[in-house]
């Protein structure tokens, strides 16, 4: 008797149609675009963002996106200005303009204001927290802070950004 199996080509050939078939959407995952590519798509810079998001959906037809983190993050930049993101980001984009945005705030003086719309123009942002605007030059924005510590998290100190920034009533 012989113990040695002998597959047909039929059952091979079944037998790697499963095996692709199981690979397919590991292999859809690594060309899935993430939410920085996203962002870069719409003309944005990938540190809109903190580091760390962990998925995210996209509306190409409306613009509506929502980001998500697996919680609140929060950090500091150039020692006065406190970003906060909650654990879902939500609003509309297009190219150039982030619009409706919830969940991301900023800390000014004593009080948490939202950041409802994000414009580009040129070689600058101008974040809106309704009648007033701030601009940064988005060379600040090149790369994400990460959730704690900024920019600079391997001393544990916060990196000063370039400020080009003015307040005005919009």
């Amino acid at each position: 008797m012989n113990l040695l199996f002998k597959p047909n080509p039929m059952s091979l050939m079944a037998f790697l149609c499963l095996i692709l078939l199981c690979l397919t959407p590991l292999m859809a995952d690594e060309d899935t675009p993430t939410v920085y590519d996203a962002l870069k798509e719409y003309d944005f810079p990938v540190g809109l963002l903190p580091k760390g998001v962990v998925g995210y959906d996209l509306d190409k037809a409306t613009g509506k996106f929502s980001a998500y983190l697996n919680g609140t993050c929060s950090f500091s930049l150039e020692n006065s200005y406190q970003l906060r993101y909650k654990s879902t980001i939500t609003g509309i984009i297009s190219r150039d303009k982030l619009t409706n945005l919830k969940g991301v705030s900023v800390k000014v003086l004593l009080f948490w204001i939202n950041i409802v719309e994000v414009v580009r123009d040129g070689e600058e942002l101008e974040f809106s927290v309704g009648i007033l605007s701030a601009n940064f030059a988005i060379d600040n924005f090149v790369e994400c802070a990460q959730c704690g510590c900024g920019l600079d998290c391997v001393n544990n100190q916060v990196t000063r950004i370039k400020t080009n920034a003015f307040v005005s009533s919009s």
